[in-house]
């Protein structure tokens, strides 16, 4: 799915970099999903901490473990750090399967596949300190990592997926995504688009304002009928669409190259632009967005060095670092409080600003059980939504 990058050095390190980058209830995206019942594997929950292994083995996105505090983890701990950077969530989801890796920062396109797949385990928060109070409430007790009333994910951070323009050509600061989706838009063949199945709930959450007699209440919910409704949309934009992206150097390069003029972003790109033209809104009809978290293996080989790391990179400054290392809001509010440039990260990224991230709907893995409580339907799944994307651009 997302592929993420290190935003370390700015450009630069985005330059050579290919790596890629849910939540909702019937109501509002912000609201916490965890009441909702489904059939998960019912995998046993550690009761207490035990000895430390030596070693800790976790697939992470790039940027999210480094030496600049991995080393002070492992002399802290002993644990061992051993890192390896996936690209995309099918890989993270395809690696965990191995039984190689002890933990993996999903996202909420990989994770309720793993939690279903039995490939993770619920966790004992009692035993990971940091996840406390200065957690934002925002990032607790959502349907992408917490089932049953179990918790599965320790929030690392979360991000919106913003429209992005070119302000001077797009001269008037859209309040609507219509200029990205209608056919008349102004902009067409200037457009750019996110490439993965995973979009289709954008284009869900358009209609979800604009077509409200479709039923959807939450974009990853979609039944056969419905999930059609959003393709025919997703081929309408295709016709306006100048080009798609999956690697955030390609899309920072089609806008400051040109050819691109507004379409689907992250604050992170936006930024990384390093060209005060590029403005951002997060319009009306909402938008989607992601959220990470750690995930500890059903059979993690060094479960204590495990719930270890969980904890350390949950402090504020851990916590904190991560989010700026990559360009995110922060899990933990109390980073936002170290330092007046903590401070400016955290405002940049509206990290405890909750009536903001309440319009965004976390990337969710769909499944077949409708997550917005349906029960007289069956939904699409999320190999339905990859055959119905591969329809999309041909």
């Amino acid at each position: 799915m997302r592929k993420k990058i290190l935003t370390v050095s700015a450009m630069t390190a985005v330059a050579v970099l290919s790596l890629s980058a849910c939540s909702g209830t019937t109501d509002a995206p912000a609201e916490g999903g965890g009441q909702l019942e489904i059939d998960v594997p019912d995998i046993p929950m550690q009761k207490e901490l035990g000895d430390y292994e030596g070693e800790v083995n976790i697939v992470a996105w790039s940027g999210f473990v480094e030496s600049d505090w991995s080393d002070a983890f492992t002399e802290e701990t002993g644990c061992v750090v051993n890192r390896r950077v996936a690209g995309t969530s099918d890989e993270m989801v395809q690696l965990m399967r191995t039984g190689d890796y002890d933990l993996v920062s999903a996202s909420g396109d990989a994770s309720l596949r793993l939690i279903a797949g039995g490939d993770v385990q619920p966790l004992n928060l009692e035993l990971i300190p940091n996840f406390g109070d200065d957690i934002v409430e925002g990032m607790k007790g959502q349907i992408y990592d917490t089932i049953n009333g179990k918790s599965y994910g320790i929030p690392i951070g979360r991000g919106a997926n913003i429209l992005q323009y070119d302000s001077e050509v797009v001269t008037e600061e859209p309040t609507s995504w219509d200029v990205a989706w209608e056919k008349d838009s102004p902009y067409a063949g200037k457009i750019i688009a996110y490439d993965a199945p995973i979009y289709i709930a954008d284009a869900a959450v358009y209609l979800m304002a604009h077509e409200p007699e479709l039923g959807i209440k939450n974009p990853y919910a979609l039944d056969e009928e419905q999930l059609a409704a959003v393709v025919d949309l997703l081929k309408q934009q295709n016709g306006i669409v100048s080009e798609y992206w999956a690697d955030p150097a390609a899309q920072i390069t089609s806008f400051a190259g040109g050819t691109t003029v507004l379409g689907t972003s992250w604050e992170v790109l936006r930024k990384l632009t390093e060209d005060d033209r590029f403005k951002s809104v997060l319009p009306e009809e909402g938008s989607t967005g992601w959220s990470d978290a750690w995930m500890l293996a059903a059979e993690a080989k060094s479960p204590n060095c495990a719930y270890a790391w969980m904890d350390y990179a949950s402090s504020p400054e851990v916590n904190g670092a991560i989010a700026m290392n990559f360009g995110m809001a922060p899990a933990n509010a109390a980073f936002c409080d170290t330092s007046d440039e903590a401070k400016a990260h955290c405002e940049y990224y509206n990290a405890t600003n909750e009536e903001y991230f309440k319009k965004v709907w976390f990337w969710t893995t769909p499944i077949e059980q409708c997550i917005d409580g349906r029960t007289d339907v069956t939904c699409t799944n999320f190999q339905q939504w990859t055959d119905a994307w591969l329809t999309v651009k041909n």
